[in-house]
């Protein structure tokens, strides 16, 4: 029977943050430094003393090689000299080699009274034999296809390679391939035509055409088809991440306001799996935060939460993804089966109430920024004084002109020119404006804006 593992070592364990052992006068973290400054310490006078003794050790079994040396010359070269000297060095010799064997006894004595009483603590109680550095080679390989989804394991794809094999054989059972190379002369139609392939016994008889229009419509069909036909267009999601905002919004802003506008879950889910590629990016989910912003700000709110759901919708795919380390795509109808459950549904849609609360939020500070932005540039360009009053906030019918026309329409149908000199007000810059322009558009709008109250007649 074999010896049982040796426990016992394991019993003397010290440890610096030990509650039980905590002094009721002494705060606790403090009393904690304090053990573990004591057992630095006292290890480090124990290393100090187990150096030196190792260094007398030393020192003392180089002495005893030396006597032993010197004994056995003189016992070897010296055995008919027995005067009394020799016989005092010897034995004195002898006597010393003794004190340094029983000094070495008591100094091992010593170091293993240290090593059976030593003080177990996270810093000596274990250490490092091998160290390692293990390097997948497999690393550099996507598992992902080109539009962002989980390939099919490489077994999987021979299986489907097979079958579309024997698939193929039983197709070509019944029809007749030609085996013979046509040669080039034969395409332009400078040969005589060769039999046609049998494709079935019921096809329609051909109707008797000459030679060379036969020909011609061959080698028409045969360069048709030797044509290499445009693959249809695919959504590649690494090209898509590396859209700039700009570049995405252009492209995929269609996409994304169909999104948007589906109130459905199922036809969420549905839109998701057929463009995920392009709204599980990180330019979908901003614009769909700046859209439901904009629809607040323009009191759209109805729709601003409808927006939100759909923003919210993404955010929770991205960090459900995350979470199971899996690409976004592949996690779509698991997130939709989770809302099943009417739990986390609620939870869900808690998340969705507090998104909006902090969408109508930063909508009052936008606007509030907007319009501080606004009267520091007119401030800036000397439209604000005291009295200033912003033309936009006043009704319809108290802003109207002496002649019925609204002040706000007749100025942004003016030129720009004319635009520009009431904006700076200088009556120069009007006048140099009304010169350019032919003396019947000058008088109409120069009408019109007295009639709007503009220009004082």
């Amino acid at each position: 029977m074999s010896k049982p593992f040796d426990y016992s070592k394991w019993d003397n364990i010290e440890l610096s943050d030990d509650e039980d052992d905590v002094h009721p006068n002494i705060d606790k973290e403090s009393w904690f430094r304090m053990k573990h400054r004591s057992r630095v310490e006292r290890e480090e006078r124990e290393e100090a003393d187990k150096k030196k003794i190792h260094e007398e050790m030393a020192k003392a079994n180089l002495r005893i090689k030396e006597i032993k040396k010197i004994l056995s010359k003189s016992t070897n070269t010296n055995e008919d000299s027995d005067s009394d000297d020799d016989l005092e060095d010897l034995d004195g010799l002898r006597a010393e080699l003794q004190s340094l064997e029983q000094s070495n006894s008591d100094h091992q004595d010593k170091l293993d009274a240290y090593e059976k009483n030593k003080k177990w603590n996270v810093d000596n109680m274990c250490h490092v034999v091998e160290e390692r550095t293990i390097v997948n080679k497999n690393v550099g390989e996507s598992k992902f296809s080109s539009t962002g989804y989980a390939l099919p394991k490489e077994e999987e794809v021979v299986v489907v390679n097979k079958e579309e094999g024997k698939a193929g054989e039983e197709k070509v059972d019944d029809v007749e391939v030609p085996t013979g190379k046509m040669s080039s002369a034969n395409i332009s139609g400078e040969t005589k035509a060769t039999k046609p392939a049998v494709v079935s016994s019921t096809a329609a008889p051909v109707a008797n055409k000459p030679k060379s229009a036969t020909v011609a419509a061959s080698n028409a069909a045969i360069a048709k088809f030797q044509q290499p036909q445009p693959e249809p267009e695919a959504t590649n999601s690494v090209s898509v991440s590396m859209l700039s905002y700009h570049e995405f919004t252009e492209k995929y802003a269609d996409v994304v306001e169909e999104f948007m506008a589906i109130e459905s879950l199922d036809r969420s889910k549905e839109f998701l799996i057929q463009k995920g590629d392009i709204l599980l990016q990180e330019n979908a989910s901003n614009y769909l935060l700046l859209a439901s912003l904009e629809d607040e700000m323009n009191g759209f709110h109805e729709k601003m939460k409808l927006v939100a759901r759909q923003s919210q919708i993404i955010s929770n795919i991205a960090e459900l993804a995350k979470s199971l380390q899996r690409h976004p795509g592949n996690v779509i109808v698991p997130f939709f089966q989770r809302l099943d459950n009417k739990e986390l549904y609620d939870g869900f849609m808690d998340g969705v109430n507090q998104f909006i609360k902090r969408i109508e939020v930063r909508a009052v500070e936008k606007r509030k920024e907007i319009d501080e932005e606004r009267a520091r540039e007119a401030k800036e360009h000397g439209a604000a004084s005291e009295d200033a009053v912003d033309i936009s906030t006043i009704p319809l019918e108290e802003r109207l002109g002496p002649g019925g026309l609204d002040p706000m329409e007749v100025f942004e149908s003016l030129p720009e020119s004319m635009q520009l000199a009431f904006e700076s007000r200088e009556k120069e810059q009007l006048e140099a404006a009304l010169g350019a322009m032919t003396p019947d558009e000058a008088s109409y709008h120069m009408q019109r804006c007295i009639d709007s109250g503009l220009w004082n007649a």
